[in-house]
């Protein structure tokens, strides 16, 4: 039943703008969380995967939801895009960790984790919360340079644009980066 207000609900608002609440230029909050690749479990440390370079963080409402689904798709089919400029693609949402672990190999298709915000504290941190839904994250997406600063956010329910856009924000980073 919960998932299908959910799909009513997310019907209802995916045309709806959004505003990413951290701007350009905000400290991004650090985070651990268990998540899953390839719906095998591990510990997901934002701070750990900066080392590496730029991360790209998108919180999503509920996984095996329409909009969900093609954002899933949409990153999976851009992560070895995202893998060449060096950065790290990971989703989030308020989602078990079971579920989630079908969701990374179902929707995600193996390319990239997601992991477990069930206490809503992650999402909360980045002010990406659904205003009114209780247990469910705003569609918002993150660029986070690795030094931990936002370069890019992006809220907009309609999941089409998160993917290039994101790749957009990372490409312009890896360019003005280049060789350094």
């Amino acid at each position: 039943m919960k998932r299908l207000v959910a799909f009513a609900i997310l019907g209802l608002l995916t045309t709806m703008p959004a505003l990413a609440a951290l701007k350009s230029g905000a400290k991004a909050p650090d985070f651990k969380a268990r998540a899953t690749l390839a719906g095998k479990e591990f510990d997901f440390s934002l701070a750990d995967s900066l080392k590496k370079g730029p991360v790209v963080l998108y919180f999503y409402p509920a996984a095996f939801t329409p909009g969900c689904t093609v954002e899933a798709h949409n990153f999976a089919e851009a992560t070895p895009k995202f893998q060449a400029l060096g950065a790290t693609v990971i989703g989030v949402s308020q989602d078990k960790i079971a579920t989630l672990n079908k969701f990374s190999v179902e929707e995600c298709r193996n390319a990239f984790p997601v992991a477990a915000d069930t206490s809503g504290k992650i999402s909360r941190s980045y002010e990406a919360s659904m205003i009114g839904f209780l247990g469910y994250s705003d569609r918002t997406s993150y660029v986070i340079a690795p030094d931990g600063n936002v370069i890019y956010a992006y809220s907009a329910l309609d999941p089409d644009h998160h993917t290039e856009y994101t790749m957009k924000a990372v490409a312009d980073w890896a360019a003005a980066h280049k060789g350094k």
